[in-house]
């Protein structure tokens, strides 16, 4: 005596092997991606650490300049919040603004007013748009930088002359003052400024530098960056090196509080945007039909029972005996409608077909019995759906029987 091996299961959800070799290489990508970013932030902040500092001694540091106004008796002195730099504006004072664009709108309408009529001088290295425009009113940044780093001075402004060709280039502007000093231009717009303070004594003034490459250590002996910095920095007893951080929140208003998105790079929204357009054209081009389906003949042919099998097993293993039955029943009714006499679209009404099936039947029970059989509820078990196709097989051998 033989006994039939139990057919494969059929799993109805992927495996955890099948998942992982699904998605190992999305997971290697986005985890070759997150090294790739790390690695960039890494070598970002080693190559940002100490820049413009008057104490570091690094390629973009600021030391060298510190150390030669200290030889010409100017003192430097460092300061990071907003208030200490308020505090230190005066006549004697030059106040260097290492970073413009780090200050909220706040911190520079309330620093451009402390350093206003102060007799001082405020410089400003590289400041962007709007920045220059709150701590310089009546000067705009142009989007476009210079092509070239080093300029000629081309103005009347005593220090740029003596200094003469120097690494400039960077940020221009342009100012609606008639007596600013406008000096190394890149395509007529200049890359320093220097405009005069109209109100006090007259000695006052503003100076914003295009690009901070004539401060840092590794460009102060090329061409005449040390004449040029040493002047502009070197015209007050004291000067002061404000290095702003993000960390100040001094003079901050509510409006000027800035979120998570404001602090991402304009570049990031846009490249993001763009790529979710990217994915909506792909969805749209891949979703389309350039015309009707076509058949195409299946390369193995599969039997007819395999297909019932597969469907059975999947049914069996789901316990979806309701699924099942109204298969059952489904096909019973479409194969005994034309038997009847019923087309086929009111075939599946209890109305349309129960009437002429009990007509055509000779020793079968009443209409009630029929209705359960046909169109009643799902079996509770295996074994009364296992009952149902037996009384549907016998049903349909009645009804065809002559």
């Amino acid at each position: 005596m033989t006994t039939e091996a139990p057919p494969p299961s059929t799993a109805a959800s992927p495996s955890a092997r099948q998942v992982w070799t699904r998605t190992r290489g999305i997971a290697l990508a986005l985890v070759v991606l997150l090294a790739a970013a790390v690695a960039i932030a890494t070598i970002r902040s080693d190559a940002r650490h100490g820049t413009l500092d008057p104490r570091s001694a690094d390629r973009q540091g600021s030391r060298a300049v510190a150390e030669l106004l200290a030889d010409r008796g100017v003192d430097t002195s460092v300061v990071t919040t907003l208030d200490e730099a308020r505090a230190a504006a005066d006549a004697d004072t030059t106040l260097l603004v290492a970073a413009p664009d780090l200050l909220t709108p706040g911190q520079q309408r309330a620093l451009r007013t402390a350093t206003t009529g102060t007799a001082g001088r405020t410089v400003l290295v590289a400041p962007g748009s709007p920045s220059v425009e709150r701590l310089a009113p009546g000067v705009t940044a142009d989007p476009a930088n210079s092509l070239d780093s080093t300029l000629s001075p081309d103005c009347a402004l005593p220090a740029a002359r003596r200094a003469g060709t120097a690494e400039t280039g960077g940020m221009r502007y342009t100012t609606t003052h008639l007596d600013a000093d406008e000096c190394y231009p890149s395509d007529r717009l200049a890359t320093l400024l220097r405009i005069p303070e109209t109100g006090g004594d007259g000695t006052g003034d503003t100076v914003v530098i295009g690009a901070p490459d004539i401060l840092f250590n590794d460009r102060l002996d090329k061409q005449g960056n040390a004449s040029l910095a040493l002047q502009l920095l070197g015209s007050r007893p004291h000067l002061v090196w404000y290095l702003p951080t993000l960390s100040d929140t001094a003079a901050a208003d509510e409006d000027d509080q800035r979120g998570f998105f404001d602090l991402l790079p304009s570049g990031w929204l846009w490249g993001t945007l763009q790529l979710f357009v990217a994915a909506a054209v792909a969805a749209l081009w891949r979703a389309r039909r350039l015309g009707p389906l076509v058949p195409e003949n299946l390369p193995v042919a599969i039997r007819a029972s395999e297909t019932v099998e597969g469907r059975a097993r999947l049914y069996r293993k789901a316990n979806a005996r309701d699924r099942a039955a109204t298969a059952l029943r489904s096909t019973t009714r479409i194969r005994l409608a034309p038997l009847v006499g019923v087309p086929l679209t009111p075939a599946h009404t209890p109305e349309a077909l129960l009437p002429a099936l009990s007509a055509h039947l000779h020793r079968h029970g009443d209409g009630q019995t029929l209705h359960t059989l046909l169109f009643g509820p799902p079996p509770g078990d295996d074994a009364a759906l296992v009952s149902l196709a037996d009384q549907l097989d016998a049903l349909e051998r009645e009804v065809r029987r002559p």
